[in-house]
């Protein structure tokens, strides 16, 4: 038996054609956003700004994220043999008693990255950068990968 959501609350209910006795999943949709909000911030990576010995500090992080979802039908395969389906073939042209099976699916995904902070001493700010040196060596190490390709397409070319 499905819920029925409250007024104002978003809730999507799984499956969409769900039949009797199969199980539903509430997915709240607030609290899915909120959980999203909640790890995709500069808390997540840094901390939260503080004070100390007179000084505020306020962390700075590159944050991007995104996802998506859907739903439809399941479409046979190349084939067209199925025998699931053929069995839930209407008789002699009768509507079909079982509707067509559909899918649902969703992800997401994200990165927080720390930049540096802000340092706040009564009138004074001032930028510290923050130095990932692992990000450094792997962004150095893909440059210098991606120029010996070029230098041995360069090659290739003028063999030919």
């Amino acid at each position: 038996m499905s819920q029925v959501p409250e007024a104002g609350d978003l809730t999507a209910m799984h499956p969409p054609n769900g039949r009797e006795g199969e199980e539903v999943r509430a997915v709240n949709t607030r609290e899915l956003l909120d959980r999203i909000a909640e790890n995709l911030s500069v808390r997540r990576s840094f901390g939260a700004a503080y004070e100390r010995e007179g000084l505020l500090i306020i962390p700075v992080a590159f944050v991007a994220g995104g996802g998506g979802g859907g739903e439809g039908p399941i479409k046979p395969p190349p084939t067209g043999h199925t025998p699931a389906l053929e069995t839930a073939k209407p008789a002699n042209g009768a509507p079909p008693d079982v509707p067509p099976p559909t899918g649902t699916g969703g992800g997401f995904g994200g990165v927080v990255l720390p930049v540096g902070v802000y340092v706040v001493k009564g009138d004074q700010v001032r930028w510290v950068p923050a130095f990932d040196t692992t990000l450094i060596v792997l962004a150095s190490l893909t440059v210098v990968r991606g120029l010996i390709g070029v230098w041995k397409n360069g090659r290739r070319r003028n063999r030919a």
